[in-house]
């Protein structure tokens, strides 16, 4: 299903590349984030429980980040997009507070409390996608638009972590913690459609209030997820080619792996690696148009 979505979205932008342009914008800018991640871990009783990168792990909770948007208008209601963002961090908890225990490709590792852990979670966000102006005015437009939100994720643990083995109650105890520090990550590639609306109103002239607000969920196999996308701001004209952005965003995403094992030709769950992401900021921004 999300290589059809993929392969559709691809086909729009190679049409569209044939149609007459009339106008690309190029924006870059800054995004100040407030955000809020976290990551579900099990503990030594076998339960659940959500691991905050910003309150357990000392990950920044406050930063700017770099911002990119490119827009292709043509055809007077048809609009291709592409944008970015990025956010990198990386911290030290010099005394765990809490032990967990988390599964990376099909291994069970046990994170002590009171030892040292470096924590890295980069997360870069692409938005690629195609809008159509539903209805037209002097001073307006409103339209709907088919896309598709990537997320690439990398997390890194670096510290004594052990590793779980089963015993015969198959209960998973962790006592052969490694003395010696080493490093678990996982990378994964989140690749969520969206479907969506925009409206533009030049409210006075040269100053242009927009809106836009995306959304889906979807569950395909043992990757279920969903993400809500707003945003809403000013642009104001200050030359014929050059303007000024300032917006507020919204930007939530949850991914769910499902880690599954298979016995006597049966699959089950055992574990799930599972990112509950979002970040709420204004966006200030510089664009040219051409």
């Amino acid at each position: 299903m999300l290589r059809k979505c993929s392969l559709g979205l691809l086909t729009l932008v190679i049409s569209a590349s044939l149609a007459q342009a009339e106008e690309y914008k190029l924006n870059l800018g800054l995004f100040y984030a407030n955000s809020d991640s976290n990551i579900l871990v099990s503990d030594t009783k076998g339960g659940n429980f959500p691991l905050s990168f910003e309150d357990d792990l000392l990950l920044d909770e406050k930063q700017f980040l770099p911002y990119f948007e490119f827009t292709y208008d043509f055809n007077e209601r048809h609009h291709l997009y592409i944008d970015w963002k990025q956010l990198h961090r990386t911290a030290q908890t010099p005394s765990l507070e809490k032990a967990f225990q988390i599964r990376l490709d099909g291994v069970d590792y046990d994170v002590k409390a009171g030892g040292k852990l470096q924590t890295t979670l980069d997360v870069d966000i692409m938005r690629l996608g195609y809008g159509y102006d539903i209805w037209q005015g002097t001073h307006y437009s409103i339209g709907a638009t088919l896309g598709l939100h990537t997320m690439f994720v990398k997390t890194e643990f670096e510290g004594t972590i052990g590793i779980c083995v089963p015993d015969n109650s198959s209960a998973e105890l962790c006592d052969n913690a490694i003395a010696n520090p080493q490093v678990i990550d996982e990378n994964f590639t989140a690749p969520l459609p969206n479907i969506g609306v925009y409206a533009n109103y030049e409210f006075y002239p040269n100053w242009q209030l927009m809106f836009h607000a995306q959304y889906f969920s979807i569950k395909y196999k043992d990757v279920k997820g969903s993400l809500k996308d707003i945003k809403i701001g000013v642009e104001a004209k200050i030359s014929d080619n050059w303007f000024l952005n300032l917006a507020y965003n919204y930007y939530r995403v949850d991914v769910d792996i499902a880690e599954t094992s298979t016995q006597n030709n049966q699959s089950f769950k055992v574990s799930d690696y599972s990112i509950d992401y979002s970040f709420t900021g204004p966006v200030f921004s510089v664009g040219y148009r051409f």
